[in-house]
C-alpha cells in the first residue's frame, strides 16, 4: 500500500485529490499547520468537504503526522504544557476526519537522560489517554535518526514505552527507513534488512507496526542525522526497498514517501518516480 505526505494547502481535501491523480492507495497529511502551536478548530464545511472528497478518490487509508513542536519528554513548563494541549488537538482532529492513525516523534529527554524522559512520554501519554477515552486514533511512535536528545533512535526505547502505558492497544509504531538506517540499522543489503525485521519484531511485534515512512537517506548509516533523499539515490539499497514491500507481514500497512517535492530530471513529479520504483520492487 504506497503513498506519499502529501499538503493540504487550500483544503485538506486537496491531499486527497492529489494523492487519486498520483494513483497511490494511501496518504499522510498534517490536519494544521506542522510549526505553530495552535490551528483554527476544523469548520463543519471543512470536515464534510474531507469526507465528501474520501469517498469520490477511494482514498480510505489515511495517516497523519502531528506537529513537530511537541515534545512529551520534556522535563517540564511552556513547553511541556503547550505540547499536551497540542498533542490532545492533534488526536481530536483525527478523531474529527476519521484518521485511523497519527504518527509523533517520542520526544527529546533535554539532556536529562534517556531513562528521565522515557518515563515523562509514558506519563503524559497516560494523562491524554485517560483525558480522551474511547477515542479510536491510535498513535504511532515514529523511531528517529537520533539527533541530539532525541528519543525514539533504538526500538528498545518504543517497547518501553508500549509496555509501560496503561492502555498499549492505543499505541502502534511507524518505522521509517531513513531514520532507521541514520540510527545504525543495517538497511544496506536484503539480508541486513530481513534481520532489521526481526529486530523489529522481537523489540515490539512487527503486528504493531501500522505505518512505514520510505525513504531513502542522504547520510551514511549511523550518522544520527535525518535527511531523506529519493528512493534510490541515497544509502538505503534498493535491496533494502525490496525486502520490505515484498514483506507479506507488512502487505496491509500505508507505506508514505516523505521525500522532497520537485520535479525530476525527465520533468516527471519525484512522487511519480518514487513510486514507479517502488511499485518496480513489488
Amino acid at each position: 500500500m504506497l503513498g506519499s505526505h502529501l499538503s493540504v494547502a487550500g483544503g485538506l481535501h486537496n491531499a486527497l485529490i492529489d494523492a487519486e491523480r498520483f494513483g497511490m492507495d494511501c496518504v499522510q497529511v498534517f490536519t494544521k499547520n506542522q510549526r505553530q502551536w495552535t490551528a483554527p478548530p476544523l469548520k463543519p464545511a471543512q470536515i464534510d468537504e474531507w469526507f465528501a472528497d474520501r469517498k469520490s478518490t477511494g482514498i480510505d487509508h489515511v495517516v497523519s503526522h502531528d506537529s513537530y513542536l511537541i515534545n512529551l519528554a520534556s522535563p517540564g513548563g511552556p513547553t511541556l504544557d503547550k505540547s499536551l494541549v497540542l498533542m490532545r488537538d492533534e488526536i481530536e482532529r483525527c478523531e474529527a476526519l476519521d484518521i485511523a492513525l497519527l504518527v509523533t516523534h517520542p520526544g527529546s529527554h533535554v539532556g536529562e537522560g534517556e531513562d528521565a524522559g522515557l518515563d515523562r512520554i509514558v506519563k503524559h501519554l497516560d494523562a491524554i489517554h485517560a483525558d480522551l477515552p474511547g477515542y479510536k486514533t491510535i498513535t504511532c511512535l515514529e523511531n528517529t535518526a537520533g539527533q541530539g536528545t532525541n528519543l525514539g533512535y533504538d526500538l528498545d526505547h518504543l517497547r518501553r514505552i508500549i509496555e509501560s502505558v496503561r492502555d498499549p492497544e492505543r499505541l502502534a509504531v511507524c518505522i521509517d527507513t531513513a531514520h532507521a538506517l541514520a540510527a545504525g540499522y543495517n538497511l544496506e543489503s536484503a539480508s541486513g534488512t530481513r534481520q532489521f525485521l526481526k529486530q523489529i519484531d522481537d523489540a515490539v511485534g512487527l503486528d504493531r507496526v501500522l505505518a512505514m515512512h520510505l525513504n531513502d537517506s542522504k547520510v551514511p548509516r549511523g550518522s544520527r542525522v535525518d535527511r531523506h533523499e529519493h528512493i534510490g539515490h541515497g544509502h538505503v539499497s534498493l535491496d533494502a526497498f525490496r525486502v520490505i514491500v515484498r514483506s507479506r507481514r507488512l502487505r496491509d500497512v500505508p507505506m508514505i514517501l516523505e521525500t522532497a517535492k520537485a520535479k525530476a530530471p525527465d520533468g516527471r513529479e519525484w512522487d511519480e518516480v518514487n513510486l514507479e520504483t517502488l511499485r518496480g520492487l513489488m
